[in-house]
């Protein structure tokens, strides 16, 4: 599990999972043990920041911060959410 930081969650990569960018196909791939996901738009660079250490509300401040005009706020913590019910984060 997880560490939390003052009792939120922090997400990380699920042990088995890597995240690893496709120079072919100009992509980043998120590699599990028998499939590979292909992940579209800035999925990658949030996958990216789910190291641990951060919470969920952290990623959403450095992503806000880099992107001012984008919904983070409401849809990354969607996403991790359905990225957290596939396994793929701790």
């Amino acid at each position: 599990m997880t560490p939390a930081v003052g009792g939120e969650w922090c997400p990380a990569l699920a042990p088995a999972l890597m995240l690893r960018h496709d120079r072919v196909r100009g992509a980043d791939l998120l590699v599990l043990p028998e499939r590979v996901v292909v992940l579209e738009g800035h999925a990658g660079r949030i996958v990216g920041l789910c190291d641990g250490t951060r919470t969920v509300r952290g990623i959403v401040d450095a992503l806000a911060g880099r992107y001012p005009d984008a919904p983070v706020a409401t849809e990354v913590p969607a996403f991790l959410d359905r990225l957290r019910g596939e396994g793929w984060l701790s």
